[in-house]
């Protein structure tokens, strides 16, 4: 036989026997027999090719291959019950480190942020690394633990938690309207000058008629990945832009921007919590879960 036979369990026994000093105790220990002990020893010893324990009718002792074998043995297996119990200590308590990707801008930096934070304080044994890296992440490849993602999503085989629809606006300054005027609908976009993010084609439905769309293709004459940037060309009266409500209610509610339109409409983005599909998630993942789906609307309203 050879040392790729070996199994843990044959190598507990042998440990158990020299422990208890006889094959009748270390049976009791294990709750087996003492034949079943001696096959397991037998084995061990024959993957091996040496003998550990000479044993007699009366007596047994160990070899001296079996005494250097037995110390190893012993604080070999004493950290696997210490891994162990660490394992499980953070799998069942409230302790450990989070990674968690999510999308920038307000969402990420004032919403997001605010979560984890309260998250932290609540939790002391708790630390989070928060990434705002735009780009799609694969939450293996990558090692997130947990996601934040705006849009449809593929079936990725991961648990999608919604979270919230971010209502979308078309949006402009009245200085801007004042010298350019209202566009007529969304086809007239392209004579008007616009400011536009990852996005190039926006999609419109007629609030009377769902069914009803159009696709515009947007020129930007401002084009930024970041929704504080875009707000800032807006209110600056460079042209209309699209962004979540969420993003500009205060300068909503003081007429800095306005809609642009009354009959068009941009579809709702969903917003989704992402995790792995995982029966044996540590307690610090499942709370943080719970913890999101409950309170994140307190941090939009």
């Amino acid at each position: 036989m050879s040392k790729s036979e070996i199994n843990l369990t044959d190598v507990k026994a042998f440990t158990v026997i020299a422990e208890q000093g006889s094959f009748t105790k270390a049976a009791e220990v294990l709750n087996c027999s003492r034949s079943h002990l001696s096959k397991q020893l037998t084995h061990l010893e024959s993957c091996l090719g040496v003998t550990l324990i000479t044993r007699t009718t009366r007596a047994q002792r160990l070899t001296e291959q079996g005494e250097a074998f037995f110390n190893r043995c012993r604080a070999a297996l004493e950290s696997i019950d210490q891994a162990v119990e660490i394992a499980v200590d953070n799998a069942q308590n409230l302790q450990g480190s989070i990674k968690i990707n999510c999308v920038g801008g307000f969402l990420g930096e004032e919403i997001v942020a605010s979560l984890v934070n309260d998250f932290i304080a609540k939790y002391a044994g708790v630390s989070v690394e928060l990434d705002f890296s735009s780009q799609r992440v694969d939450l293996l490849v990558d090692r997130f633990d947990l996601v934040f993602r705006m849009g449809q999503l593929e079936d990725s085989g991961l648990v999608a938690r919604k979270l919230m629809d971010i209502t979308n606006l078309t949006l402009a300054s009245p200085k801007y309207l004042g010298s350019r005027g209202f566009p007529a609908d969304p086809k007239s976009l392209k004579s008007h000058q616009c400011i536009t993010g990852s996005v190039s084609n926006w999609s419109f439905y007629h609030v009377d008629n769902k069914d009803q769309k159009l696709d515009v293709h947007i020129n930007g004459v401002f084009r930024c990945k970041n929704g504080r940037a875009m707000k800032h060309s807006a209110l600056a009266g460079n042209g209309v832009v699209r962004l979540p409500e969420l993003y500009c209610t205060e300068e909503l509610s003081r007429g800095e921007l306005v809609s642009v339109f009354d009959d068009w409409r941009i579809a709702d983005t969903p917003f989704y919590l992402l995790y792995h599909k995982d029966r044996y998630q540590p307690a610090v993942l499942r709370e943080f879960v719970r913890f999101t789906a409950e309170h994140f609307m307190d941090y939009v309203l």
